[in-house]
């Protein structure tokens, strides 16, 4: 429409100045210049200057799975607060765990007094050799059952893994945490840096490389658009992948879309990274080298679709 509007007024003004005859030639000819010139303005602006309408941004996350499983003690963890690297998140009542350690640790002196009496009655020729290595075995495994049995015990207590946050804790003392994978107790979110991608057509993938200068505007912040670069054009999509399975492979699904993951490089978005959350939507534009003097007209229409970010609807 801004093209549009742009070309119809310097029409006007031609008109006017040359005072040129509205008759069956000039219309049609100013009609047809004006759908060859925009249309090719906005293919190779497309093609060359891809966009994408889906853009996000996405934190790194860990499912936390207890190493062992019991009764949920204490829930340390406080909802979006920001924890250390071990700091505890919940703790599991360690009461048997704590008496396999004692079993152990008074089994283990046991076999130590059995190997030590072996290998004295082997040095005065009054044992064998087979006893003291049953004693030696005896005594190495209670040892390993230990070094297990102790981890154990350390496992009770659930740590953060990195610095980083915990977020919606449904966890309460009296639950049964479990060390299943498909039953994690939380989801521990990682403070390292965060990754911002955009999903393009496949028709604009040779135009995609590293490095070039990319924009991108997020819904949550109407009117500010911000500047980067492609970091990591991923070789590979979800649709592409095959697994073993009992069902064979289809391409019922539609074409996919490539992700395109940028790193932002401008200043004045620090203010706003820490208040934006993850998975916050948002537009992404890529500009290439090839006729780069078209990529004036994406800018400015990724520009008013963040200043459009200030029009919502009421309920």
């Amino acid at each position: 429409m801004l093209l549009i509007l742009t070309y119809s007024a310097i029409c006007v003004v031609i008109f006017k100045i040359f005072k040129l005859p509205l008759n069956k030639w000039t219309v049609p000819t100013a009609v047809l210049g004006g759908v060859i010139l925009i249309g090719t303005l906005i293919m190779l602006m497309n093609y060359n200057h891809p966009y994408s309408e889906k853009a996000r941004k996405y934190a790194f996350t860990t499912p936390i799975i207890p190493a062992v499983r019991g009764l949920v003690l204490t829930v340390d963890a406080t909802p979006n607060e920001l924890l250390e690297k071990g700091e505890v998140l919940f703790t599991l009542d360690p009461t048997p765990y704590q008496a396999a350690v004692d079993s152990l640790t008074a089994q283990l002196k046991s076999a130590k007094l059995d190997l030590g009496r072996a290998q004295q009655l082997l040095r005065r020729n009054a044992g064998t050799r087979r006893d003291r290595d049953l004693a030696q075995a005896r005594y190495d495994d209670l040892r390993n059952q230990l070094i297990a049995a102790r981890y154990n015990l350390n496992e009770t207590v659930v740590r953060a893994p990195t610095g980083g946050y915990v977020s919606q804790v449904f966890l309460r003392p009296g639950m049964m945490a479990v060390n299943i994978p498909l039953r994690p107790s939380m989801v521990f979110v990682h403070q390292e840096a965060n990754a911002y991608v955009g999903w393009f057509r496949q028709n604009s993938l040779l135009r995609l490389e590293k490095g070039d200068e990319a924009e991108i505007a997020f819904d949550g912040i109407p009117g500010k658009v911000f500047y980067g670069e492609v970091d990591i054009i991923l070789p590979i999509l979800a649709e592409g992948q095959l697994q073993p399975s009992g069902t064979l492979a289809t391409d019922a699904a539609d074409p996919g879309r490539i992700p395109v993951h940028i790193r932002i490089t401008d200043p004045s978005f620090d203010q706003y990274r820490h208040q934006l959350p993850a998975g916050a939507y948002g537009q992404m534009a890529l500009y290439s080298d090839h006729v780069h003097h078209v990529a004036i007209m994406r800018k400015i229409l990724l520009r008013m679709s963040a200043w459009m970010n200030y029009v919502f609807p009421f309920h």
